[in-house]
């Protein structure tokens, strides 16, 4: 067995190791959902992702007898350290195969850059924000891989932990059966809040009626994900990006929004489960995975859960219940039979008290690791 040589990815040959290795590390696994892989030389490129220009990052690969055996990915979020008042390392996006040796070699290497750059502490798997895949997951591995979420191997956690990481926090996703009736405390509060006139829902029914709200939507994001584990605000120029990134896949008649005198106060977006498809696709748009996509979501009998916020002075009186029930009521016209929270935060006890009130349950969990330097 020849030498283990741990490389910093400079090249664009070098990314293409780093973004095609999980494919290789998974290939025996036949439910393995890879990622989309436009998405993957955009998110690894200084040049187009603009979370570089607040954050510094490196790219490294493993490599023995030159081939690829592992990868890792550390971040010094500077914009959510100064945010937070904090001197925190990160590490994501990590893959190898079942080996102590690579494993230990990549974590090492940097904790070591962490410490180098003045950081006493080090979180992961965490990327540039909560909006990319967080933690390892740790039960619930029986159950269907979806995206947006870690897809790492049993293996993965038990390393970590044998290298000094504790716990964080940990997230939860619920899954269940969309109640064809809804708890009657939520027909009470449905019929107070649709009956109160200060209050407009706005459902869409094409793109076109949906774009206009899009950077209101982040903006409120925003304000209502401030106080959220990981959450970096977006800037002007990223919610532009960002509605232009996912538009093309989002469906208007799962984004619901509620207006208060005239200003967005609350919102909630769902989208059918495309796992399936991009699996089909594996993973490229080009030149025919696209409409293996578009076509898992229109057939897809799973709603995931994605985003949702309320602006502070209009908590608890119903308006996330409201957004919640007709997106679950375009789900049942959809003819979807399936609800997935996607990830939650373990402490966030009213949106799991929420889920669990409609018959859903805890099937998976993911874990954000911590340690000193």
């Amino acid at each position: 067995m020849g030498e283990l040589v741990i490389k910093e990815v400079l090249t664009r040959k070098d990314r293409r190791d780093f973004i095609y290795l999980p494919e290789k590390v998974h290939k025996h696994e036949p439910d393995w959902l890879p990622p989309i892989y436009v998405d993957e030389w955009e998110l690894y490129d200084k040049k187009k992702n603009k979370s570089y220009q607040y954050a510094d990052a490196i790219l490294l690969l493993a490599y023995r007898d030159n081939k690829p055996v592992g990868r890792i990915m550390g971040i010094i979020n500077n914009r959510y350290n100064s945010i937070n008042n904090e001197q925190h390392g990160r590490f994501c996006f990590m893959e190898c195969y079942n080996n102590k040796e690579v494993f230990h070699a990549l974590i090492t290497r940097v904790e070591e850059w962490a410490r180098q750059n003045g950081m006493i502490k080090i979180i992961g798997p965490l990327g540039f924000s909560d909006k990319d895949p967080q933690g390892f997951q740790i039960e619930g591995f029986e159950y269907p891989l979806f995206m947006t979420a870690p897809n790492n191997s049993k293996y993965m956690p038990e390393l970590l932990e044998a290298e000094g990481y504790e716990k964080k926090v940990d997230l939860v996703d619920y899954l269940g059966k969309i109640p064809e009736k809804f708890p009657l405390i939520y027909e009470k509060v449905l019929a107070r809040v649709e009956n109160n006139k200060e209050y407009k829902i706005i459902e869409f029914a094409s793109k076109k009626e949906l774009k206009p709200y899009i950077i209101g939507v982040l903006e409120l994001m925003n304000e209502t994900f401030a106080e959220i584990y990981g959450f970096v605000p977006l800037n002007d120029k990223e919610k532009t990006d960002f509605a232009a990134r996912y538009l093309p896949i989002l469906d208007p008649k799962f984004i619901k929004v509620i207006e208060a005198d005239g200003k967005l106060v609350g919102f909630a977006v769902g989208m059918p489960d495309i796992s399936k498809g991009i699996r089909e696709a594996n993973g490229k748009l080009l030149p025919f995975g696209i409409f293996k996509i578009l076509k898992e979501s229109k057939r897809s009998k799973k709603l995931l859960m994605m985003l949702g916020g309320v602006k502070k002075g209009y908590r608890g009186k119903g308006l996330d219940v409201l957004m919640g029930v007709k997106i679950l009521q375009s789900g049942i016209n959809h003819k979807m039979d399936t609800l997935d929270s996607h990830l939650v935060l373990e402490n966030n006890t009213k949106m799991r008290g929420e889920y669990e009130r409609v018959g859903c349950k805890v099937v998976k969990k993911f874990r954000i690791y911590q340690k000193e330097l």
